[in-house]
């Protein structure tokens, strides 16, 4: 009796083994439209509290009014106000209508507002509403944490064709600034190849994106390129997605970042948050922060530097956006 236990014992692990050397062997062969993680940033109920949360006022907004609602919005002791998640709400132009926290934002336009690493929240966050509702990362002061900027999952939904909703999630514990240094070479080394595309063609600078020996491959730091309906083109880590469609790819939070690659590409140029594989971690997840450039009307790249590469950090001053108030509890 004891040999057999000591046998399906033997067996189990040798299986177990066996299943993590297959897993880590077929790591880079993402799926199409879904990254996989093994620990995502937030946890999953924080999220579909987040969704319930931003389609209530959504809703309430469309029952009683815009007026009312934002009235509602802006009481720091409301309905619309429970621990960390808040409610605030903007115009399509980037006008603020209502926030708890911030009264000096309503009644300005901060369409043009960018956190500590260029990322510009409102337009994202208004592109997520055109779509109806949608997912972004961006960094913002946490009312709860004596105004310390913190990354943060956001979630934002059109009320009507001329104001929308949202709120978000910190991710209180993820360091997230990433030195000006390191974004002032990734905007050069994303401009170098934009310029060796225009220069030599698209089917030759595809084939020089893909050459994980070329020198558009310089570790972990490399240029990835679509089309403006979300083909991959370029992908050197992972050939196997050449030619497929990622439009709806998500990240472990939800993110489209695919998406959200072609909001920034079609302004011309910009960054952007999102959770992708590490090709020096056996692509595990991990937060990156994206660079991505319009080539033409066509297609166009980006590339990305990764959070533990990058010596990141939480906040370390005071915040971009001056003090908030804290919440109804007091914290």
């Amino acid at each position: 009796m004891r040999n057999a236990i000591a046998l399906c014992a033997m067996l189990f692990i040798v299986t177990a083994i066996a299943f993590g050397v297959s897993t880590t062997r077929d790591a880079p062969n993402e799926s199409v439209n879904q990254i996989s993680s093994s620990i995502p940033l937030a946890q999953s109920s924080s999220l579909t509290e987040l969704v319930d949360f931003v389609k209530e006022a959504r809703d309430y907004a469309r029952d009683v009014g815009r007026e009312r609602a934002c009235q509602e919005f802006d009481n720091k002791t409301g309905k619309f106000v429970r621990g960390d998640l808040y409610i605030y709400a903007y115009d399509f132009q980037g006008t603020n209508i209502a926030h708890p926290f911030r009264p000096d934002f309503i009644g300005e336009n901060k369409i043009n507002l960018t956190d500590p690493n260029g990322v510009t929240l409102i337009k994202d966050l208004a592109n997520c509403s055109r779509r109806g509702e949608d997912f972004t990362y961006f960094i913002f002061p946490n009312p709860d944490h004596a105004s310390k900027d913190e990354l943060k999952v956001g979630y934002a939904a059109k009320v009507d064709d001329s104001w929308w909703v949202g709120s978000g999630v910190y991710l209180s514990d993820v360091p997230a600034f990433f030195p000006p240094e390191s974004r002032e070479n990734l905007v050069a080394f994303v401009d170098s190849a934009v310029k060796y595309a225009e220069e030599n063609g698209r089917e030759k600078a595809l084939a020089a994106f893909n050459d994980r020996n070329g020198s558009f491959v310089r570790g972990n730091l490399y240029i990835f390129a679509y089309d403006y309906n979300g083909t991959v083109l370029s992908l050197p880590h992972q050939p196997t997605l050449l030619g497929s469609n990622r439009l709806d790819a998500k990240d472990s939070n939800g993110i489209r970042f695919v998406h959200n690659c072609i909001d920034q590409a079609k302004r011309g140029s910009g960054y952007l948050y999102y959770l992708y594989g590490n090709p020096g971690m056996n692509m595990k997840d991990d937060l990156k922060l994206g660079y991505v450039k319009s080539v033409d009307s066509n297609w166009w790249l980006g590339a990305g530097i990764y959070a533990s590469e990058s010596n990141t950090t939480n906040a370390t001053s005071p915040t971009y956006l001056g003090e908030i108030s804290g919440n109804s509890t007091g914290k």
